[in-house]
């Protein structure tokens, strides 16, 4: 079985607009640029902001248990379901998790087995 990974990286604003940049230079010169995902924080205190303690716990929870929804996910991770809700979100909403809304019940997804974390310095 093939193990799937999401890049995090850490990159100041500057680094990042260069990189841009550069890319979108290549693309106008009809190079072929490699595609590159990911999630990229501007600081490592912006990262770990992100990747509380109880955030991993719940990546790992929906990696590993595949909650149907996010009560169930919340019963898994005895915590109170606003504030995994409110956690859920906020990790859907930097890239790290996929939201399946059923229309009944919105479940979450973790699509990759490793975090590898990338530091430019």
């Amino acid at each position: 079985m093939k193990v799937k990974r999401v890049r995090i990286g850490i990159k100041d604003l500057e680094s990042a607009l260069d990189d841009f940049v550069r890319t979108a230079e290549a693309i106008e010169r009809g190079e072929k640029v490699r595609k590159r995902t990911g999630v990229y924080f501007t600081s490592l205190e912006a990262f770990r902001k992100v990747l509380t303690v109880q955030r991993m716990n719940l990546l790992r929870l929906i990696r590993e248990e595949k909650p149907a929804s996010l009560h169930q996910l919340a019963r898994l991770s005895r915590r109170n379901i606003k504030n995994v809700s409110d956690d859920v979100k906020y990790l859907a909403q930097v890239g790290l998790i996929e939201l399946k809304d059923s229309g009944k019940k919105i479940s979450a997804l973790v699509n990759y087995d490793k975090i590898l974390l990338e530091i430019a310095v």
